[in-house]
Parts: structure tokens; sequence; C-alpha cells
């Protein structure tokens, strides 16, 4: 599963190898992106970043709409956690060993 987040383009840099580098902001963390897959973007702009790519350019409404579902589902985050298993046990995905 890919998870894209959206960003607002604070700053454009091209780089001595000519690929494109920007200074995106996520709710005020601002995070060197590389911007070679959206050359069109300028700042101002929002894009949506995967692992420190920019793969497309949105508009503000949708960026906000994607923010939105965002926040929604960290609301899940408030769930209780996962027993841990007794010392010494198997993690739960492996299985336990014979005899």
């Amino acid at each position: 599963m890919c998870l894209g987040v959206p960003g607002k383009v604070v700053r454009v840099d091209e780089t001595s190898v000519g690929v494109s580098m920007g200074q995106v902001s996520f709710g005020g963390v601002l995070k060197e992106i590389c911007l070679a897959y959206t050359p069109e973007v300028k700042v101002g702009d929002y894009v949506l970043v995967h692992v420190g790519f920019a793969i497309s350019k949105i508009d503000e409404d949708h960026a906000n709409e994607v923010l939105e579902a965002l926040r929604q589902i960290g609301e899940l985050s408030d769930a209780p956690e996962p027993q841990a298993a007794a010392p010494g046990a198997p993690p739960s995905d492996e299985p336990a060993p014979a005899g």
C-alpha cells in the first residue's frame, strides 16, 4: 500500500546536476523533497509526497480533503495496544516450536 501525504511547496531549488529539489511544509514541518517527477510545481503549489518524492501536483482543496481523512484515521491510534507476549514466547507471526 502506498501512502502519499500532501504538503505545500515553500521553496524550489535546482541542483548542480539539474534535479529539482524543494522544501515542502507538512503542517509547519519542513522537509527537503525531490521534485524530479513534478517539474511543473512552483512555490505555493501543493504536492502529494511519498518517501521523499513529490509524485503529483494537487490543488489546495484536494490537499485539505486528504489531510482531513488522515486526521480522522489518526483517531484510531487511541485504540488500546495489543497485549505483549510473555517473555521468551515466539512472536505471534512465527509458529511456536514443536515439542
